[in-house]
């Protein structure tokens, strides 16, 4: 393709709004036009990235057996009837002319347990893996840092079928390989992690994270091989013995004015791990008093597992005082109408400090005899240095970018929807099911978070919209006008992989928007066109060599 006669155009400036350098580089680039919040225009570079990825999905996903369709994107509300509160205003809803109540899919489990329940009712046509690329909907009250949180996107989304649950542990390895093979090929650098599976449901689930500075989730790595998102990682019950510890009488004190950990760490002269922090929340079930120690942070999506509950917020002052209590000196003692639940480490602690449900007053010498707790549980956030639930090494925290998600589903949906299956006896039994996502706009910009510098984008040659860009220095010389055209030709005999920058620009305007736009290869055709020689730069590196243009084309055919 020559740049005279493609539809391009590229910035100096950042775009305004834009906060990662994905979103800066795809919209300086040419490759992304935002349209409105969280929507976007793929420009041709940008779609011919975009089918690369893809691609490379369908290949790995049709190698694992399964088999592609194409759903609708307008559906009926009634679909998702059972979860709809769960959506909740992140679903795009709309009427038709009839008054009958749509919505723009936000994920199809529902979809392909219908189409599935519809079509199969053998065991003899199971296990089947359906899936499809498609665009989704979701109406993201902060959609920002470009691809990576938009209202509209597109996913690989995968659903498999099984008549029973060691059939499902099949198809879930299936795509957890096909899912590592993807990953491995697009040249990300990423780790699969345990995962909450959120509002999908189901018992178990793995997500695949790239590593990015930038990323939004918090995973923890440990040398071993254990991953596991913030979210769901399980920590190792603190293993101190306090058998043997006096227990002191406890003691109420005057704490004025001393709410937080580290005021009452320097009021008390003592050290934090000597606290037992309460913190309160209103839930579907009621108010919930949740118990660590000062050092350690509640995790909330844990907590939100433990109970069993849908709604999780801070419960507001009013709530706190119902309870017997006063925000700031919350207490597990003498509380009514509250649900108590501890960490795993209080179990442990003896003669601390908890607030004495009493405005300026906390107990001292406190132990777990005087405390009102439901039950413990494992609620605390594992943080940098904890020991690996695997080996006991102590873990690292790194940060990553959410591009995939497989979940075993169970029977959620289809019992939810009826969808069954005859088995050997004749007997009437629920499909087994599988999900099984992975954010094909979100790894789009994934790559370009991993793959950039400070003059642009360099991509892996599998995603890349051309393998190789031809640069003429200077139009004007007729030598290098036609040596560039003559390789132009030679060179993309086989497809279209070579780009030639044609235009009627300066050399310092071509060689910029050429590391910009990051095609692996670059080819600069300029003094040394008069003896056939060129310069040719590998973008990643830029690490640069001259070389005799008959040679280089010959070389380079062999590799394309």
């Amino acid at each position: 393709m020559k740049l005279t006669e493609m539809f391009f155009r590229t910035f100096r400036e950042d775009p305004a709004n834009a906060e990662i350098n994905s979103h800066k580089l795809l919209v300086r680039a040419g490759y992304i036009k935002q349209m409105g919040n969280g929507i976007f225009t793929y420009l041709p570079l940008g779609l011919r990235v975009l089918e690369n990825i893809k691609k490379v999905i369908r290949e790995e996903m049709n190698g694992a057996g399964a088999i592609e369709l194409q759903m609708p994107i307008l559906l009926p509300q009634e679909i998702y009837a059972h979860r709809l509160n769960t959506f909740g205003n992140t679903m795009y809803k709309l009427k038709d002319s009839t008054g009958k109540d749509y919505c723009l899919g936000p994920t199809h489990e529902e979809p392909f347990t219908y189409l599935v329940k519809e079509s199969i009712n053998s065991y003899k046509q199971l296990p089947i893996t359906l899936y499809q690329i498609q665009n989704k909907y979701r109406d993201e009250i902060r959609a920002r840092f470009g691809l990576q949180r938009a209202k509209e996107f597109i996913m690989k989304d995968a659903y498999s079928f099984d008549t029973s649950e060691a059939g499902l542990d099949i198809s879930f390895g299936k795509m957890k390989n096909a899912y590592t093979n993807i990953f491995t090929r697009l040249g990300l650098d990423f780790v699969p992690v345990e995962a909450d599976n959120g509002v999908m449901g189901g018992s178990g689930s793995t997500e695949f994270m790239v590593k990015a500075d930038i990323g939004e989730d918090e995973l923890l790595v440990c040398d071993c091989g254990f991953g596991a998102n913030v979210e769901k990682a399980e920590c190792v019950e603190d293993d101190r013995d306090n058998s043997n510890t006096i227990k002191f009488t406890r003691e109420m004190v005057h704490t004025p004015h001393v709410k937080t950990i580290d005021e009452l760490t320097e009021f008390l002269h003592t050290d934090n791990t000597n606290f037992v922090k309460a913190v309160v929340y209103s839930s579907d079930k009621g108010v919930v008093v949740a118990l660590c120690r000062g050092d350690r942070e509640i995790e909330e999506v844990k907590l939100k597992n433990n109970l069993g509950v849908i709604s999780l917020e801070m419960a507001t002052p009013e709530q706190i005082m119902a309870i017997g209590s006063c925000a700031g000196f919350v207490g597990a003692i003498d509380l009514k109408d509250a649900i108590v639940i501890a960490d795993n480490d209080v179990k442990h602690m003896v003669n601390f400090v908890i607030g004495a449900n009493l405005q300026d007053y906390h107990y001292i010498n406190a132990n777990l005899d005087d405390l009102h707790i439901d039950y413990f549980a494992d609620i605390k956030k594992m943080q940098a240095g904890d020991k690996c639930p695997h080996c006991g090494r102590p873990v690292k925290v790194v940060r990553g970018i959410e591009v995939g998600h497989i979940f075993k589903l169970g029977t959620r949906y289809t019992k939810q929807l009826e969808c069954k299956f005859l088995d050997e006896q004749g007997k009437s039994q629920y499909m087994i099911m599988g999900c099984y996502g992975i954010g094909v706009s979100r790894t789009l910009s994934a790559l370009v978070e991993q793959n950039c510098d400070e003059k642009g984008i360099a991509w892996p040659e599998i995603v890349a919209p051309y393998k190789l860009e031809i640069v003429i220095a200077n139009n004007k010389d007729e030598n290098q006008v036609k040596l560039a055209n003559k390789l132009y030709q030679e060179l993309n005999t086989k497809e279209d992989i070579v780009l030639l920058d044609d235009r009627n620009e300066s050399f310092g305007v071509k060689l910029n928007d050429a590391e910009l736009i990051g095609v692996p290869y670059i080819v600069i055709v300029g003094r040394g066109a008069v003896d056939n020689k060129i310069e040719f730069i590998k973008r990643k590196d830029l690490s640069k060599i001259d070389v005799d243009a008959t040679e280089f084309v010959s070389v380079y055919n062999q590799k394309a």
